[in-house]
């Protein structure tokens, strides 16, 4: 509960930042998805214990704003790894903001709350920044401002691109790479290269609200430190959305 209260003071403190309500459209939009998954894997650690799992979550847009919400059940007991079968074991509640300063220049700032069953409960704010150009590249930090001892720093590079080979079908291959700065709580209390993580995605929109989904990743990490607490993994899954 007290992990929940810090998450509400930090949304607080970034509304009270922005705009008055007078000056922000109130258009409401956002989409309801979920999905299954051959493993939970989350920044190339297995959470899952190697297991299927189900997905789901909503975001709802106002504006500039997204509030999102979005679990993970495990589909398969693990004993061993203290997983039952049938049980949400995180929760992850994000507030984001995005803007566009320039014509090809989108920039994301925001809190993500995770709730996680058996763990000690943890907040991360970000901030992001990717350009509309070839590859559409971006780069995002996290700060771990919440449990971390230490510097409790993550950062993402990425690259993709979208090809559209049929009207309503895309085709999404993409490629991130990470660096920990002493993110010890998640992670681990190193500064070095994480991981790497190719990925393919392939959408369908069966009307102009309803899409399915097909996706897989793989990840390595790239340092000895990385390679000593997440191994090569893979994950793929089908998911369903509706958009509204």
């Amino acid at each position: 509960m007290k992990r929940f209260v810090r998450f509400l003071i930090v949304l607080v403190a970034t509304l009270s930042c922005l705009p008055p309500v007078s000056a922000l459209a109130f258009e409401a939009e956002g989409d309801v998805y979920a999905g299954i998954y051959d493993k939970y894997l989350w920044r190339g650690f297995d959470l899952s214990g190697g297991l299927p799992v189900a997905q789901g979550g909503v975001d709802v847009a106002i504006g500039g704003f997204t509030v999102s919400y979005w679990s993970n059940m495990q589909l398969k007991n693990d004993a061993g790894e203290g997983l039952p079968a049938g049980e949400v074991n995180e929760t992850d509640l994000t507030l984001d903001y995005s803007f566009e300063p320039g014509d090809l220049v989108s920039v994301s700032v925001g809190n993500i709350f995770y709730a996680l069953d058996g763990l000690e409960d943890t907040s991360e704010l970000y901030a992001g920044v990717s350009f509309d150009v070839i590859a559409s590249p971006s780069l995002t930090a996290y700060y771990d401002w919440d449990k971390a001892e230490k510097k409790g720093l993550f950062f993402v590079f990425a690259v993709s691109h979208c090809f559209e080979p049929v009207k309503g079908l895309s085709v999404t291959p993409g490629l991130a790479i990470s660096w920990n700065e002493e993110s010890d709580y998640a992670i681990g209390s190193y500064s070095d290269w994480h991981n790497y993580e190719a990925s393919l995605g392939i959408d369908y929109a069966i009307t102009d609200a309803i899409g399915i989904s097909a996706s897989y990743l793989f990840s390595e990490g790239i340092s000895d430190e990385a390679r000593q607490v997440i191994d090569s993994e893979s994950a793929a899954g089908l998911s369903v959305s509706l958009s509204f």
